[in-house]
């Protein structure tokens, strides 16, 4: 069997859209997949002892149009990681990324996500495992350090020890994380940002492929990076703002992609939407990953309003969606009217 790489893009760069807990599940990236072609998709935090003992179908499944995914897992067992790896691959992933950057105590205390870049051998023998299990690649998202770490020496040496593993691609969260003492969210905002200690990275291990993660605010902002480096991971922004995802295409496809207007989004996600909910899934599931579409747009509050309270009634379906997008429309006009 050969591998199923990940598709290349124009300039040799990648753009991705970041892990992100209780957000980026298989409903999100359907809707994301649908503003950009290009862009790679990553899940929610799988733990590797939750595929390996849990309900796989539930942790795992997605859509074959989200292509090309990545499926990220929490661990730091190399035997069960590289089994997680393997049940992954056989699901249909591209790519398999491993998490050493999240900070929760809920991770300190399963022993994985950022307190890892204490211990890099246990990293490289994690990456080392799960390399050999399958086919794929196998990657690793990472801070610039944690708590006390120098954030050139440790950083350098976490690194060098789990390069050597093999692993060739490096997602680099430009923030310290602080174990104790700082929330997610926190560690999200209060540790400054670095983005010259993960360009000094890639200067120095110009072999690696090193892509950006951490405060980036557009995805023109992170193009402002990719001449010094290999790729840009966008994350609540996305989340937020989705309609920055179309701006992906047009610079990483090469070439100029087709316009897509809202409308054509919402009547992109109409099929899906509709196959969801005729089997009992409740359209809310959907429709909350979808309320940034018009973010600062007019009728982008009605649009939530609309989502928020009609999306959750027993039986709604893809009316919600329809009434929601008219309602914003007759705003839209009526304003262009005034004016």
């Amino acid at each position: 069997m050969t591998s199923a790489k990940l598709p290349a893009v124009a300039h040799g760069k990648v753009f991705a859209v970041a892990p992100m807990m209780d957000w980026t599940d298989r409903h999100c990236r359907v809707f994301h997949r649908v503003l950009s072609r290009h862009a790679v998709l990553y899940s929610e935090m799988v733990t590797a002892r939750a595929i390996k003992h849990g309900n796989r179908a539930k942790l795992l499944d997605f859509d074959a149009r989200e292509q090309p995914v990545v499926l990220q897992l929490g661990g730091s067992e190399p035997a069960v990681l590289a089994e997680a790896a393997k049940i992954g691959e056989e699901w249909g992933y591209r790519e398999i990324n491993l998490n050493c950057g999240c900070p929760s105590d809920r991770v300190q205390g399963g022993h994985f996500g950022a307190c890892l870049m204490a211990t890099p051998q246990l990293v490289a023998d994690c990456v080392a495992a799960m390399r050999a299990a399958v086919r794929i690649p196998v990657t690793v998202k990472c801070r610039i350090g944690i708590d006390d770490q120098d954030e050139d020496a440790d950083l350098q040496k976490f690194i060098e020890v789990v390069s050597a593993s093999g692993c060739t691609h490096f997602i680099i969260h430009a923030r310290k994380a602080w174990l104790q003492g700082l929330s997610p969210k926190e560690n999200r905002e209060i540790p400054p940002l670095n983005y010259d200690r993960v360009h000094r990275l890639k200067a120095t291990q110009p072999g690696l492929h090193i892509s950006l993660n951490g405060g980036i605010a557009s995805v023109a902002e992170g193009i402002s990076h990719l001449d010094k480096l290999d790729g840009i991971m966008l994350g609540r922004v996305a989340y937020h703002v989705p309609w920055e995802l179309t701006q992906v295409d047009p610079f990483f496809a090469g070439h100029a992609a087709p316009v897509l207007t809202r409308r054509e989004a919402v009547e992109a996600m109409l099929p899906y939407v509709d196959n969801y909910v005729s089997v009992g899934g409740p359209l809310h599931h959907i429709t909350r990953h979808m309320l940034g579409l018009f973010h600062g747009q007019p009728g982008g509050r009605i649009w939530r309003q609309v989502l928020t309270i009609d999306g959750q009634k027993h039986g709604a379906g893809v009316e919600v969606l329809l009434n929601a997008l008219a309602a914003v429309e007759e705003q839209a006009a009526r304003l262009q009217t005034a004016a």
